[in-house]
């Protein structure tokens, strides 16, 4: 089946793997990070709160930090899991306060003025890059913590605006970044922050709008000058957001609504090729797209991840189109009926090696890779096992009458009617199997009625459930029930019935007869004159 050829495989480092799970890494790297925050502190201590005692500084830092690592084991297991998102969270948050004391120093060495050392700190950089990446959650926390150890390193006049500032700014960021879609909306964020340090530094005098009258031009100078820094920070934060998600997704193994949405182009070359090798896989393949979006949505999973995944999903069948039926013109002979079942049930299990063969040689998304490998899991080809089982009937009633060996009777392997799994383990992996069963069984409706859709979705959806497809993913019973309510409702605006429109022979026999009156002058109708009297030589012969 594999033609002389090796598969590609879609397989992580082991390595890498190892490293990114490993407990002693993460114990390590939060060792670092409480120890990395108490020396930052310390270091800032001359102009801090704690300039007599800079070692007491260091401590503060050390429990903050401490307690920040203690509130991401507990509550954010999509961190705490992963070696590499405890490096983006914890290295933003020690990036973003090694950032606020170089922004001290730059100042001091261009000579501007002092209150640009507030002005210019970029209060919503790390929030809005956790937020884009890991989610609200994350972002909220960063927000948290990036206001409680900035506050740290912040000169003592300062603190408490700091605080203020960050935690309003850190939180307009994340709210204007949810599900965020479009690089516009980024800048969108940045200018909402911006607005609002502008507003907490005017609320709070920071920012003088009505300067002395000693030197008034000075004066609004400066205020324009600072109102310009405390807006501008925040869009230049959104510019340098939108520049660095491409190399933090790529690093840390991410992808970002934005670049769903960038992957869901339908003229990537594998869905160019299915438009025009295998048409009917490609329109399935659309309709799996919608079903799955829309059940995703009713249950808060990643409808962009859903969407992208549902075009790839069937993608291995571009190795034999015309074996899978969705392919098959009306009159074409089904080249299965030359096939035993065993060997046709090879085939169409091989789609699915195949999809991840032609992903990995594309560089599609991991996550892609990951659903074309499981949205069958390893459920049973009914069709083709139930064929073999009849077959091996009719042979065993040849046997029954001695007209074959018993010997001969084919031997059934469930085995070999599976397909090879794994089974789906994430939410969005479980819709996109569900979506691909229902539309495809959906195809069989025959008068489709409400009554008729919803019979047929829960079966499928129950089926699965009953057989352990769904037992890995966590898809709970309330999920399913709205995944189910999802796909009965997309499928009966798909499945629509319209009224029958006249025959051809028909409407062109209605043109006929409407162009026929128009010519005479309208429709003919019985005259009511009295008939002209015949001639007079006409009425003497009838006399006769």
């Amino acid at each position: 089946m594999s033609s002389g050829r090796k598969r590609r495989v879609h397989a992580e480092n082991p390595v890498a793997l190892t490293l990114d799970r490993s407990v002693w890494v993460r114990v390590m790297l939060f060792l670092l990070f409480a120890a990395g925050v108490g020396v930052m502190v310390m270091k800032a201590a001359s102009v801090t709160n704690f300039a007599d005692d800079p070692l007491r500084g260091a401590l503060f830092g050390f429990v903050i930090a401490a307690t920040a690592v203690a509130v991401v084991q507990a509550n954010y297991e999509v961190v705490s899991q992963r070696n590499s998102r405890i490096v983006l969270v914890f290295g933003g948050l020690a990036g973003h306060l090694a950032l606020v004391r170089g922004i001290s120093f730059m100042v001091d060495a261009n000579g501007l003025p002092g209150e640009m050392k507030f002005l210019l700190i970029p209060f919503a950089l790390t929030p809005m890059v956790h937020a884009v990446l890991l989610g609200r959650g994350i972002g909220t926390f960063s927000t948290v913590y990036a206001a409680l150890l900035g506050a740290l390193v912040m000169p003592k006049p300062d603190v408490l605006l700091y605080l203020a500032v960050s935690l309003v700014c850190g939180l307009v960021a994340v709210q204007a970044v949810h599900r965020v879609r479009k690089r516009v909306q980024l800048l969108r964020a940045g200018v909402y922050s911006g607005l609002a340090a502008l507003l907490l530094c005017v609320l709070f005098e920071r920012i003088d709008l009505m300067p002395g009258m000693e030197d008034q031009l000075e004066g609004l100078k400066i205020t324009g000058l600072s109102s310009l820094a405390a807006l501008g920070t925040g869009i230049v934060i959104a510019l340098l957001v939108s520049g660095l998600l491409p190399v933090l997704e790529g690093a840390f193994h991410l992808t970002t609504d934005i670049s769903w949405l960038e992957l869901s182009d339908l003229n990537h070359k594998l869905l160019r090729r299915m438009q025009l090798e295998a048409p009917g896989t490609f329109h399935h393949s659309l309709v799996v797209a919608s079903l799955a979006e829309s059940a995703a949505e009713a249950v808060g999973a990643n409808a962009a991840m859903c969407r992208v995944s549902a075009y790839f999903h069937d993608v291995g069948k571009l190795s034999k189109p015309d074996y899978f039926i969705e392919n098959q013109g009306d009159g074409v002979e089904n080249p299965h009926d030359s096939l035993t079942p065993t060997m046709s049930a090879l085939i169409i299990i091989a789609h699915v090696k195949d999809g991840v063969d032609l992903a990995v040689k594309h560089k599609l998304n991991p996550r892609v890779i990951d659903i074309i490998q499981e949205h069958h899991g390893d459920s049973l080809v009914t069709f083709f096992h139930r064929r073999a089982q009849e077959q091996k009937k009719a042979e065993l009633e040849k046997v029954e009458k001695g007209l074959e060996n018993p010997e001969d009777l084919p031997k059934i392997d469930e085995k070999n009617f599976r397909y090879p799994g794994p089974r789906p383990r994430t939410r969005e992996s479980g819709i996109v199997s569900l979506a691909d069963i229902v539309e495809s069984a959906s195809r069989s409706l025959k008068k489709p009625t409400p009554a008729k859709i919803r019979s047929l979705v829960e079966d499928l959806v129950n089926g699965r459930v009953c057989d352990g497809q769904l037992d890995e993913c966590t898809l709970t019973v309330r999920d399913l029930a709205k995944v189910k309510d999802s796909f009965c409702a997309t499928l009966r605006s798909m499945l629509h019935t319209r009224i029958d429109y006249p025959k051809d022979d028909e409407r062109s026999q209605l043109g006929r007869k409407s162009d026929l009156e128009r010519r005479q002058g309208g429709p003919k109708t019985q005259s009511l004159k009295p008939a002209p009297a015949p001639p007079a030589a006409v009425q003497e012969k009838r006399a006769s």
